[in-house]
């Protein structure tokens, strides 16, 4: 159980409309990289991860990528704000429009609609910890291509936060995976499942 605290993780005021950069943004609200399949991914591995620090890790993770959905939706939302119908067509941005209008809708840039197939969920403690860290590598790129299109500091300084965050996010899955291999005793790590398997785990030491 959560508590929602009303109010977004790093202040988004957006001044100026751009339907054309919110197009693109609005991958990483619906895209495969993006945060809704990053909060469904870790929130959905960690039931079965076999050790509680890496329960926690992934609960943690997912929870403030919920918080990042929200910001990027914001993002979108606040870019796409009080448009003309000739601001539309100009942008490229009719297609969407006809759509959903200004709604936000996860998808990616491409206009491919999310789906559960573009994240895994294997059930194996290393698989599921290797796929974590490679999301959020596969974020932050996203992140730098969508700053190469970016002039409008009011744009730059939010997608800035979130593209450190997956930083974050990387090293933390990265001690996730150290917890895991210190935890078995085993040099061959991929000799079994520790979710799955019965396998012995190293005591700690006291």
């Amino acid at each position: 159980m959560w508590v929602y605290e009303k109010k977004l993780e790093y202040p988004i005021r957006i001044k100026n409309p751009n339907p054309k950069l919110a197009k693109i943004i609005c991958t990483q609200y619906g895209g495969a990289d993006g945060e809704l399949g990053a909060s469904l991914r870790y929130l959905s591995q960690r039931f079965s991860m076999p050790f509680p620090e890496l329960k926690a890790i992934l609960t943690d993770i997912g929870t403030e990528e919920l918080a990042h959905l929200e910001m990027v939706g914001t993002i979108v939302y606040q870019l796409t704000r009080n448009l003309t119908p000739e601001e539309i067509e100009k942008a490229g941005f009719a297609d969407y429009f006809v759509d959903h209008t200004t709604g936000v809708y996860p998808q990616a840039a491409g206009g491919f609609p999310y789906s559960a197939a573009s994240m895994q969920v294997k059930g194996d403690t290393i698989t599921d910890l290797h796929e974590d860290m490679a999301a959020e590598q596969k974020a932050r790129t996203t992140y730098d291509n969508i700053l190469r299109f970016c002039d409008d500091p009011d744009v730059i300084d939010p997608i800035r936060f979130l593209r450190e965050r997956e930083i974050v996010h990387y090293q933390r899955f990265g001690e996730g995976l150290r917890i895991a291999t210190d935890k078995l005793d085993s040099k061959n790590f991929y000799a079994f499942n520790p979710s799955f398997d019965k396998c012995e785990v190293k005591k700690d030491k006291k």
